[in-house]
C-alpha cells in the first residue's frame, strides 16, 4: 500500500484536524521519496525521512529537534508544499527561511532581512536510530562540508546536497561520548554580504546498475545501501566506521575496494575523492587507531588511543591497497607519483616486518597460546579480542595482494626497481603461505602460527575466504579449503546466514584472548560460567559472533571455486537483511545488532560498523555467474 493511501487513515484514527498533515503533526510533506516535519520553535527539521527506492517507506524518524531553542520565529504554510518562519511578531513580514518540498526535492532558501537575526536551518539525527553521515571533501581541521555532498542515512536512502552560490559550505559535527549520540548539519543563513541563500536536497539512489538487479527485491539493499561503508567523521576529516567513531588504518583499503566500484556521488564528486582525502591525512602523518602514536581525543574526536607500541599487521598494507586503487582507479597518476617515495616508505614498513626471512611477515606479539599481555597490547589484526600474532594469515593475505598493487602501480609509473622488488616479495609470500598456515588435520587454514611453531586453527571463515579470494590458494586446493569449510560450517549447524557469518566455527580457548572483556561480558550477561575452552563466551562478539564484517571473503570465495549454489544460500538472505536494516542498530537487550549470537542476539557495541558493508560487492559475483 502506498503511503498517501495510509495517510487519510492514520489521520482518522488520531482525530487529526482537517488540513492537518497525518503523521500526527510529526511530518508536514510526504512523498514516495521523502517526509519532512518542520519544528515550530525554530528553523529545522524535527522530522527527517528518505527513501532512495521510491517506495514510500519513510515511516521512520531519526531526527529530533530536541535541542532547538525558540528564536522568536514563527512556522507558516501560505502553500501546500510551502513553508515560511516568519517573525512571531507580524504576519506580513518576510520569511527569513523558506521551505519548498516538491516530489524529490527540497529546497532550504534564506534571505537576509535587516530586522531579523535568521538562525541557521539545523537537521540533528539521534545515533541511536541512524547513522546518517556527510559524503564530502573537509579540509584539515575544519568542521565545515563544502558543497556538493552527500547527506546519506543508512537503510534509508541519500539526499544530494547542492547550492547555486559558490563556496557554500555546511557546519558539520558529530559525536558518540555523549548522553544521546549525534550527527548535526547546520545550514548557514543569508547574510548582508550574501543576502540570498538556497540549498537544494535531491533524493538520489547511487549504486552501480548491474544488468538483471533493477527490478528484483532481492536487490534492494544493495541498491538503497551500497554507499553505506562511506562515513565521514567531521572531527577528523577522515572516513571513519562510522560518523563519531573511530578512523582506523586498517579498514580503509575495504572503503576503498567498494570505491572503485562506485559511480560519481555529485558534480566533481567521487568515492575515490573520498579514498583520497583520507590518504592525504595519513600521508601528512596522521595516526589512527592499529598505529603506533595515535593518542585519544584527537581534534576533539571521541576515538580511542592505540596503545600499543607497534603498528597493527595489516594497517600498512590496507593503507596501500587503499592508495593503489585510488591511484589506478581513478587515473590520477600526478597524485601517485607526488606521493610516491611515501608509498615506498609504507611498502617497506610492510616488508620489513618479515624478521626471519621466509617471506611471511610477523607481528611483534607471539600469538602464543596463554601469552597475556603485562600492557594493553592489541592482537596483529581487526579482530581485536582474538590473540592473532606472529605470523597471522589474514595480515599476510592483505600484505600479499598490497605487494602485487604496489608492483603494478610502480610499473605503471616506470620505477622498474621497485616493481621487480615488490612483485619478487608477492611471489616469496604466495610460496610460504600455503605451507606455513594449512592445518593437515581439518584440510583449512589456520589464523595464525605463533612464535612457538604452533597453529591457532579455529574454523576461521574469513582467513580461509580471503585467502581464496585473493589468490594465495587456487584450483583443487581452493576447492577442497572451501569444501572443507562448508562441512565444518553443517557439522557445528550453523544455518542462520540473515546474520552474516561467524568469524570462527570453533569456540576459542580463554588462553588465544587477548581482551577478553567483550567477550566474557556478553557471556556473563546472560548467567554463563567461565569456561577455560572458551565454550561458554562462544558465540558472543569476535569468539564465534555473527556478522556481516568479513562474511563477503567467503562468498566471493565460493563463487569463484564453483561453489554457486553454496554461495546463494549464504548470500541471498544477507541480501534480505541488507534490505531490512537488520545490520544496524541496538536491540531491546541495549547491545547493536553489529555482532549476533546465532539466534540472533545482539552482542555489539558501536550501533553501526561500516565494515557490515563490504559484502555487498558480492553481488558483482552474483550478476557475472548469472550472465
Amino acid at each position: 500500500m502506498k503511503l498517501q493511501a495510509i495517510v487519510p487513515l492514520i489521520v482518522l484514527i488520531l482525530g487529526a484536524a482537517p488540513g492537518q498533515n497525518a503523521y500526527a503533526a510529526t511530518s508536514d510533506f510526504v512523498s514516495d521519496y521523502y517526509a519532512v516535519g518542520l519544528s515550530r520553535q525554530a528553523p529545522a527539521f524535527a522530522f527527517f525521512s528518505v527513501d532512495s527506492l521510491g517506495r514510500g517507506e519513510v515511516i521512520g524518524n531519526p531526527a529530533t529537534d530536541e535541542a532547538i531553542s525558540a528564536v522568536g520565529l514563527q512556522l507558516v504554510n501560505p502553500a501546500k508544499g510551502k513553508y515560511e518562519y516568519r517573525l512571531a511578531s507580524s504576519e506580513n513580514t518576510n520569511g527569513s527561511w523558506q521551505v519548498l518540498c516538491g516530489a524529490k526535492s527540497i529546497r532550504l532558501c534564506s534571505r537576509y532581512l535587516p530586522s531579523v537575526e535568521s538562525p541557521p536551518f539545523i537537521l540533528t539525527f539521534n545515533q541511536h536510530s541512524n547513522h546518517a553521515t556527510l559524503l564530502g571533501l573537509m579540509s584539515p581541521g575544519e568542521r565545515k562540508m563544502p558543497l556538493p555532498c552527500l547527506l546519506h542515512l543508512p537503510d534509508m536512502g541519500t539526499c544530494q546536497i547542492t547550492s547555486k552560490q559558490r563556496s557554500q559550505k555546511l557546519d558539520y559535527d558529530a559525536r558518540r561520548s555523549v548522553s544521546m549520540p549525534y550527527v548535526k548539519i547546520s545550514f548557514p543563513p543569508a547574510t548582508r554580504e550574501q543576502s540570498y541563500v538556497e540549498y537544494k536536497l535531491d533524493v538520489v539512489s547511487i549504486y552501480p546498475r548491474l544488468p538483471g538487479i533493477e527490478s528484483d527485491p532481492l536487490f534492494d539493499g544493495f541498491r538503497r545501501n551500497f554507499l553505506n561503508i562511506f562515513q565521514v567523521n567531521p572531527r577528523l576529516q577522515m572516513l571513519a566506521n562510522n560518523s563519531s567513531s573511530d578512523a582506523c588504518a586498517f579498514t580503509l583499503y575495504e572503503y576503498s575496494d567498494v570505491a572503485r566500484r562506485a559511480p560519481p556521488l555529485a558534480k566533481g564528486l567521487t568515492s575515490l575523492d573520498l579514498v583520497r582525502m583520507t590518504l592525504d591525512r595519513y600521508l601528512a602523518g596522521v595516526k589512527t587507531y592499529g598505529m603506533a602514536g595515535c593518542s585519544a581525543g584527537t581534534d576533539g574526536a571521541d576515538n580511542i588511543a592505540w596503545p600499543t607500541p607497534y603498528n597493527s599487521l595489516d594497517s600498512y598494507p590496507s593503507l596501500l591497497i587503499a592508495a593503489c586503487n585510488y591511484a589506478t582507479g581513478a587515473k590520477d597518476w600526478k597524485w601517485a607519483e607526488h606521493n610516491y617515495e611515501k608509498l615506498v616508505a609504507w611498502a617497506r614498513e610492510i616488508i620489513k616486518t618479515d624478521s626471519d626471512g621466509n617471506g611471511l611477515i610477523e607481528y611483534s606479539g607471539s600469538g602464543n597460546f596463554g601469552d597475556r599481555p603485562t600492557v594493553n597490547r592489541r592482537p596483529a589484526n581487526w579482530w581485536d579480542t582474538i590473540n592473532f600474532g606472529y605470523e597471522d594469515a589474514y595480515s599476510n593475505a592483505l600484505a600479499y595482494r598490497a605487494c602485487v598493487m604496489f608492483a603494478e602501480l610502480s610499473r605503471q609509473l616506470r620505477h622498474k626497481e621497485q616493481a621487480e622488488l615488490f612483485a619478487e616479495r608477492a611471489r616469496r609470500l604466495r610460496d610460504a603461505y600455503v605451507p606455513t598456515f594449512l592445518n593437515p588435520k581439518t584440510g583449512m587454514l589456520a589464523g595464525w602460527r605463533s612464535a612457538d611453531g604452533k597453529l591457532h586453527d579455529y574454523g576461521f571463515t574469513f582467513v580461509n575466504g580471503i585467502a581464496v579470494s585473493y589468490g594465495l590458494v587456487d584450483g583443487k586446493d581452493a576447492r577442497a579449503i572451501m569444501s572443507n569449510l562448508l562441512q565444518k560450517m553443517e557439522r557445528v549447524g550453523y544455518t542462520n546466514f540473515a546474520l552474516g557469518l561467524p568469524g570462527n566455527l570453533v569456540p576459542v580457548r580463554k588462553g588465544d584472548y587477548i581482551n577478553e572483556n567483550r567477550i566474557i561480558e556478553s557471556a556473563r550477561s546472560i548467567g554463563q560460567p567461565q569456561l577455560d575452552d572458551g565454550s561458554d563466551a562462544f558465540q558472543y562478539y569476535e569468539n564465534g559472533g555473527a556478522t556481516a564484517c568479513f562474511a563477503g571473503f567467503t562468498v566471493q570465495a565460493l563463487y569463484q571455486v564453483g561453489r554457486v549454489e553454496a554461495a546463494r544460500r549464504i548470500f541471498y538472505p544477507m541480501l534480505e537483511s541488507y534490505a531490512s536494516g537488520k545490520f544496524q542498530g541496538f536491540g531491546s537487550n541495549g547491545a547493536s545488532k553489529d555482532w549476533r549470537d546465532w539466534a540472533g542476539g545482539g552482542h555489539g557495541y558501536e550501533g553501526f560498523l561500516a565494515e557490515n558493508y563490504l559484502a555487498l560487492l558480492a553481488t558483482f559475483d552474483e550478476v557475472k555467474v548469472r550472465r
